[in-house]
């Protein structure tokens, strides 16, 4: 007897663990399925981390309605999940003032979908007050005061937290193969964690949303991957910009950035190239060149030997210019989130209210009187007062152990990392969660220790740790057979 669930979301992204957590605001079983080793492996880790504030879209879209709508909801989910969320506006550069008309297009459009906030254009003097390393070419910005940050990794950890400590059950190394219409009514969804029955399936598979849709739908959807190619700069950076730098857009996207991140370091990229393989995440010579001189526009001489990495990440580009939302017009209780690019990580908390609303009217789900939408963070040492520090190791002497001296990520932040609802399971996940790894060094020295502690937590060999799942292990054997004499 296959297990039979309320409801089946397909994708640990930000949208799919957002919508599994508004789900739980009813009385109703729930199970997410990843395909991957962690949540949080596709699109939500690897973008700009922008709260965008809405002028970018079409009137009219969707991108534009749940662009001013999600972009509303972050400060209550900062009150609610403890995410870092920062209002530290954005401003649209334009390089001659031929171009603006284009600011006044963005600024029409932007008043249409209703922005919140401060939006207008600044001239050049005002430009420079505000961002006084900004490039010589630079005339005028269009000024939105509704932009902002957030860590998209620390949303989709914490939603997913939220939605578990509420009922709803994950599964990772869950990839789905098949999804089909039961005589019962209900939907069977096959996948490689067992074969499982439900009343919904909710589809926020990412770069793959497709083809779960043309599994069951006669209205195909067609996504192509959009790599987009990143530089990250250490935190030494920080404050050479305060707001979010972007250059005006064009027709394949919003154009090369430079981005504050709420965790300090800078963010320079993306590029914009169609690709037709789903899992082609590589960082390119042309790419990464193309990111600089671009970036150099907004930011003259980039300190180069300032980079700690590079990184790429696929937006999930569909074939109609916008997202792709609601139920499957001939697929009864299958909801589409599909398309989800950007700005998919502003619009991602009202797709998920909304997506769940949407399952929870067709069936019938009662409220969860229970329902307890407060998550709190694992404390983050490298944030605290001489005095909350000391407090911290008298409770648990595992915060005086340093493992990532980069970030100043200690033991006792790895081990709850671990050992919390969908807790990590790898390196990266564990990288995701605390930022051990994240720093100058790039997990050179915090590696080894981090191993131990997942090796230790999980009950299992360090042999057996990966960096990412799957093959990725990062030890291949002992050099010494352990109760031997090596001497």
């Amino acid at each position: 007897m296959n297990e039979v669930y309320d409801v089946i979301v397909v994708g640990g992204g930000v949208v799919g663990c957002g919508t599994a957590r508004e789900l739980m605001r009813h009385t109703a079983r729930v199970l997410l399925l990843e395909k991957t080793n962690d949540i949080c492996n596709g699109q939500s880790k690897a973008n700009t981390a922008i709260i965008h504030g809405g002028y970018d879209a079409m009137p009219g879209t969707l991108k534009a309605k749940f662009n001013v709508l999600g972009n509303a909801m972050f400060d209550r989910l900062h009150e609610e999940l403890d995410v870092p969320v920062e209002w530290n506006t954005s401003l649209v550069v334009s390089f001659s003032l031929e171009d603006h008309p284009a600011l006044e297009k963005l600024l029409e459009q932007g008043i249409q979908n209703g922005v919140r906030g401060e939006l207008r254009i600044i001239d050049e003097a005002e430009l420079r007050r505000r961002e006084p390393n900004v490039g010589s070419e630079a005339k005028e910005a269009l000024l939105v005061g509704a932009g902002g940050i957030v860590c998209p990794y620390e949303l989709t950890v914490a939603y997913a937290e939220n939605a578990a400590e509420n009922g709803a059950e994950f599964r990772r190394n869950a990839e789905v193969t098949e999804v089909k219409k039961l005589d019962n009514g209900r939907w069977q969804v096959v996948s490689t964690a067992g074969t499982f029955e439900t009343r919904a399936v909710v589809n926020a598979a990412g770069t793959y949303a497709d083809v779960l849709n043309n599994m069951v739908s006669a209205r195909k959807v067609h996504i192509r991957p959009r790599r987009g190619e990143y530089y990250i700069l250490d935190k030494k950076y920080k404050d050479v910009f305060h707001a979010t730098m972007f250059q005006l857009p064009t027709k394949m996207g919003k154009g090369i950035l430079v981005a504050p991140t709420v965790d300090g370091t800078v963010l320079v990229g993306p590029t914009a190239e169609d690709i037709d393989d789903k899992e082609d995440k590589r960082t390119t010579a042309e790419g990464l060149e193309k990111a600089l001189r671009g970036a150099s526009r907004t930011w003259e001489h980039i300190p180069t030997r300032g980079f700690i990495t590079t990184f790429s990440g696929l937006r999930a580009t569909g074939d109609t210019g916008d997202f792709i939302l609601g139920e499957a017009e001939d697929a009864p209780l299958f909801f589409n989130c599909c398309a989800i690019e950007s700005p998919g990580l502003s619009s991602a908390p009202a797709i998920a209210q909304w997506t769940a609303e949407r399952v929870a009217e067709r069936l019938d789900l009662q409220p969860n009187p229970a329902f307890d939408p407060i998550r709190k963070a694992i404390p983050k040492f490298r944030e605290m007062s001489d005095e909350a520090r000391a407090a911290a190791i008298a409770a648990d002497p595992d915060f005086g152990k340093i493992v990532c001296r980069c970030e100043t990520v200690t033991e006792a932040e790895i081990r709850e990392s671990i050992r919390r609802p969908v807790g990590a399971r790898d390196v990266d996940g564990v990288k995701r969660r605390t930022r051990a790894g994240m720093g100058r060094c790039q997990a050179g020295f915090c590696t080894p220790r981090t191993v131990e502690i997942l090796a230790e937590e999980l009950g299992i060999s360090p042999l057996e740790v990966t960096k990412f799942g799957g093959d990725s292990r990062l030890l291949q054997g002992y050099l010494f057979e352990e109760g031997k004499d090596h001497a």
